[in-house]
Formats: structure tokens, sequence, C-alpha cells
């Protein structure tokens, strides 16, 4: 009988309706209590001290922020746990949620599979595979004891200047849309008859992880593609072109909501109670919880934290229930605690917040299961998953060009030849091949960072045995013309250095020396196959003269493989541009639909290829 005593906490038993464990654990929780499950803080900062103290709901890594460098499957159990025990320990004994960045794959991890991005995979059209590496993702992030992912970017990029393109599958929503089906891979697929706009993630919660769809809404609309800029558009535009992700996403039980950097018609989205509280929450019903971006609230305000009360009343009343804080914690807190003590945000709005974060923590599994284990250390970078990833770049590639004028096609390249070149700076680069949001938040260059194939590896492999491969990263006309005859054909593969965010916008779009060059050099001398490297569509008209094949490769990730699989023709060609491709960036933007519509390749071109022998 003493289970009916004082101390039984309905909360604690799973056996209990979901409403009445938030209420009952609701009702429990004094003020402090609450607005720590509300603050999400940055991994440097959590240790188990703090984590009790302030009783934080949720911490995350950024970009580039690890335990220590390399570190096993191991380490990160470890770490996060040890912040666990500090949640666990407190008098209601709520669980932390450990959030981080895996945008294509687990990219913060050491030898994880790296998916290509989402620019590539648009031009595949193929949810199930979307789905598969949802799923492969999730384990791989589950391998390092964290539960919960800010992807995927659902964002509708209608102009390429914009750093953040390439985390967005398609400038047609419907592509995005169809590409959404990721999340049912990452949290497990909603069953039939689920309560629409509830959060899901499948039972048992092990295997999956809690997703979050973002930046909501507009990122991918901004003027000029200016990261963090603003969106102008009509309500109706607003709803045809960026909102239809939403549905999806809300539709498959994703159980967060990211709000964007950028504004909507001048005014900031971290203060968009319409769009947050009364569309969102309201009219689409969706029931997880909504969270910031990276210190999103300060920049409510120009300049950035100019009036941080004001900041976070602007931004809890639009009703975001979680801020991504990462670093003023204790601001936030102090601030938030004085602005519901004085009345200024209602008792309801709080509790609406928590009720959302306890219904995603509740529905996940986290009060039954709250520490990782080591169970799933060898699904990180698990050969299936990286098979899987090299079928993804293979489906990813685009054929822009194959053969000259009167010629015959160059492209699948015959594998018995005497000698071939590879040249160009993405050629035996995996930083490169990977881009930005691997290992760090930028991305790095060189070999080095972790584990994969770069394009140079899989030629290698792929060709016949008395095949000489020679590869020079920036042969000049020099050499090209003492070296000519040795060469059956080349295959030039240049692009873009790695980049995220704002460090990503550019208003020129060409490629990058010295890859013009390399292109010019070698493909004067030797027919030659070029592909492109890129987190967008780049100006490549000047070249195309000179090229006998063009291949969109996109950002691959880490299976370089893929490339050469197509190259060589043990699979065709079969991608499709899922973004239109312009001639001059003086016609940007330019989206498919567009009533002026002049572009180098539109939206859906994409030359086929047989595989040899199928």
């Amino acid at each position: 009988m003493a289970a009916a005593g004082a101390d039984y906490a309905k909360y604690k038993n799973p056996k209990q309706p979901l409403n009445r464990r938030i209420g009952d654990l609701l009702a429990r929780m004094a003020l402090a209590e609450k607005i720590g499950q509300m603050s999400q803080i940055e991994r440097e900062n959590a240790t188990a001290g703090v984590v009790r103290e302030y009783f934080i709901g949720s911490v995350l890594s950024g970009g580039g922020s690890v335990p220590s460098t390399n570190a096993t499957p191991e380490a990160w159990v470890g770490m996060v746990n040890e912040m666990q025990r500090g949640a666990l320990s407190t008098r209601l004994g709520i669980p932390m949620l450990y959030g981080i960045d895996a945008v294509h794959g687990h990219g913060n991890a050491y030898r994880a599979t790296i998916f290509p991005h989402n620019v590539g995979l648009g031009c595949t059209r193929d949810q199930e595979l979307a789905k598969k590496i949802g799923a492969a993702t999730a384990l791989e992030v589950r391998a390092t004891g964290i539960p919960y992912v800010f992807a995927p970017c659902v964002a509708v990029c209608r102009d390429p200047r914009w750093g953040r393109c390439y985390e967005s599958f398609s400038e047609d929503p419907k592509v995005v849309q169809l590409m959404a089906s990721v999340i049912s891979g990452l949290q497990g697929e909603i069953p039939a008859g689920g309560r629409r706009g509830a959060p899901f993630v499948a039972a048992g919660g092990k295997r999956n992880v809690a997703a979050c769809s973002k930046h909501y809404v507009g990122d991918g609309g901004t003027d000029g593609g200016a990261n963090e800029g603003d969106t102008a558009a009509t309500f109706h535009e607003l709803l045809s072109v960026h909102m239809p992700p939403y549905y999806t996403a809300v539709a498959q039980g994703v159980s967060t909501v990211m709000v964007s950097f950028s504004g909507w018609n001048g005014a900031k989205m971290h203060a968009n109670r319409f769009l947050i509280t009364d569309f969102l929450k309201t009219t689409l019903r969706f029931r997880g919880f909504v969270i910031s971006d990276w210190g999103g609230i300060e920049r409510i305000t120009t300049p950035k934290g100019a009036d941080y009360m004001l900041s976070v009343k602007l931004s809890i009343m639009a009703g975001i229930d979680m801020i991504m804080i990462p670093y003023t914690y204790t601001e936030f807190i102090d601030d938030l605690s004085t602005l519901v003590k004085n009345g200024t945000i209602p008792m309801s709005r709080i509790d609406d917040a928590v009720r959302r974060i306890l219904r995603v923590k509740f529905t996940m599994g986290l009060f039954e299961n709250p520490y990782a284990d080591n169970s799933l250390a060898g699904e990180l970078g698990k050969q299936e998953h990286r098979d899987l990833a090299r079928e993804a770049v293979r489906k990813s590639l685009v054929l822009l060009k194959n053969g000259k004028p009167g010629e015959k096609p160059l492209l699948p390249l015959p594998k018995n030849a005497g000698t071939i070149l590879v040249a160009g700076s993405h050629a035996h680069n995996l930083g490169y091949q990977c881009g930005g949001w691997t290992i760090t938040w930028q991305g790095v260059g060189g070999n080095n960072l972790t584990t994969g194939t770069t394009i140079l590896d899989g030629i290698k492999r792929a060709v016949g045995h008395g095949t000489d491969v020679v590869y020079s990263e920036n042969p000049d006309a020099g050499f090209m013309r003492q070296n000519e005859a040795r060469f059956d054909y080349a295959v030039v593969v240049v692009g873009e250095p790695p980049y995220a965010e704002s460090f990503g916008d550019n208003h020129n779009l060409t490629i990058p020396a010295p890859g013009p060059s390399v292109i010019r050099d070698v493909c004067g001398s030797v027919r030659c196959a070029v592909v492109l490297v890129s987190g967008r569509p780049l100006v490549v008209e000047p070249y195309m003269g000179a090229m006998d094949a063009l291949v969109a490769a996109w950002l691959p990730g880490t299976e370089g493989q893929g490339v050469s699989d197509v190259l060589f023709g043990d699979y065709g060609f079969t991608g499709k541009l899922a973004r239109t491709w312009f001639r001059s960036v003086e016609q940007l933007p330019m989206n498919v639909g567009d009533a002026r519509y002049d572009p180098l390749f539109p939206f859906g071109f994409g030359l086929q290829t047989r595989a040899y022998g199928r």
C-alpha cells in the first residue's frame, strides 16, 4: 500500500496515460524547475553540478563541440551520462535531453558515416533512400549516447547565394516535402491513426532519435540569399513556398521545430507570435516543442543583445518553448524569473512550454531510459551505413554534359586505359568532399579529419590493373604540353572549399581558383570529364566548350567511391537537378515556374547513362 502514499508519483509510472504523467509532474514543479526545463546550454558549461543546480532541461553540442579530439563513442556516452547524473539527482529527477547537429550523418563524430548534403539528396527524389539515411544517422547518433538531433533542414532555398543552400533539398517545396521522409527514418514511422501534430519517437527509443525540422520559416527566401536576412513575401507566398515542408514534418510526428534567425517582412521570426503560436501551434496543431536557434533571441534587437530582457520577453511570448542560450544561461534564467514574478509573462505560457518539453521527453522514453550505454558503439561508421552513403552518392550525381557536339559521349569512362590523369583541388581531399558541418562547424580541408574514401581513391580502385593513374593537384599548361600524349583522358575535380552559414554567403558564385585554370589547361590538351564538388550551382558556362563531360557531384561526403562507381559505368547516371542551374548571378533569384526563366540547365535536367552490362 506504500505506493499509494504521499511519495507515489504518477509521472514515474510508464503505465499511466501520457497527459496524466505530464500533468502530475507539472503540478509538482517550482518556477525554477520549470525555467530550467526551458534552458538549453552548451556542453562546455554543462557540468553535472551546473545541470543539477539550475535544473537544466537540455544540453547541446554546437558544431565541432566534442568531448575530446577524435573522441570514441565510449567517450561521448561517458560525457552525456555524467551530465544526466546531475539531472537525475535533482528533487524531481527530470532527465536532461542532449541535442546535436546531424545534418548529413553524425557530422561532429570522428569516424561517422558522412552522407551527401541535402542539396545532392534532393537530386535523387528517393524518399525511401532518405528514410534509410535517417535511420542510419539515428543509430550512429545513438552510438554516442545522444537522443536528439537538430535535423532535418527543410528550408526551400530560393537563392543559391545563401551560404546554407546545401542544407536544402530543393528550390521546389514538393521535393523538400518528399525528402522530409528522413524524419520517419530518424524517429521511426508514425503509426496509422496516430494523433496529428503529436511528437513521435518509436517505442523504446533506443535506436531512434527525436528530430527537429528547421528553420521556421522562410529561411531560404531571404533577399539576395543573405543568411539571417529578411524574407519579403505575402502570407500566401510564405504558405505556398516555405510552409509546405512543415505540414509534412508535423504530419510525420516531428518532435521539435527550430525557429529561424531570419525575419519575415521586417519582423524577426524569434519574436513572431502569429507564425509560432497562432499558425504552427494552433492552426497546424503542433504538439511538440519549439526551440530557438543558437543565441537566436539575442538577435531580435539591433544591435544583438542590446536589451536582453526584452529579447527574453518577446521570444517566450511569441511561443518559443526552449531557448538555445547557449552560454549566458544565468542571465536568461534570472531575466525569465523576473518577468514571470512581475506578471509580464503569465504562468500559463511557462506551463505550455514545459508541458510540450515534457511531452517529448515522455514520448521518447527518456524517463524510462535516461542513461546511454555502449551497446550501439559498433553502429558508428558501420560498413552497412557506408554502403548506403555510397548508394546515395551514386544516385545524387547529375550529368550535365556528355560529349562535345558531333563527338561520342565520354562517359562512362573506360576502365582499361594506358594512363589517365586525375587533377584538381577536390580530387584527393576528404574534407572538401564533405563540406561544412563536418568534424567542425565550418568543415576543414585535407585527409586527416575522419575516415573515408576520396574520389581519387575511388578512381584507383575502379580502373583495371594495367591502367596507370597519375595524380596532379594543379597541373599547369607546361605540364600538360609535356605530358598530353601520355594521357588517354583526364578527370578534373574542382569546386568550393567548405563553409557554413554566413561564411558561405557568396555573390559571385564562381569556381574558386585555381579551378578555372586547371579546367582550361587540362581540358585544352586531353579529353576530360569535370566533376564539380560544390554546395550549389556555380558559374560554369565560360568553360562548357572546353569540357567533354560535366558532373555535378554536390558535397558527397565520406564515400567518394560512389562518384567513381558512376563515372566508370558500374552504375548509370540517374540524378535530376533539384535546383535551377543559372547562367550568371545577375539572373538570381531564378526558380522553376518563374515568368523569366532562362537557365543554363533547367530544374529537373539530368542526362542518363546505362551501366555497362546492365
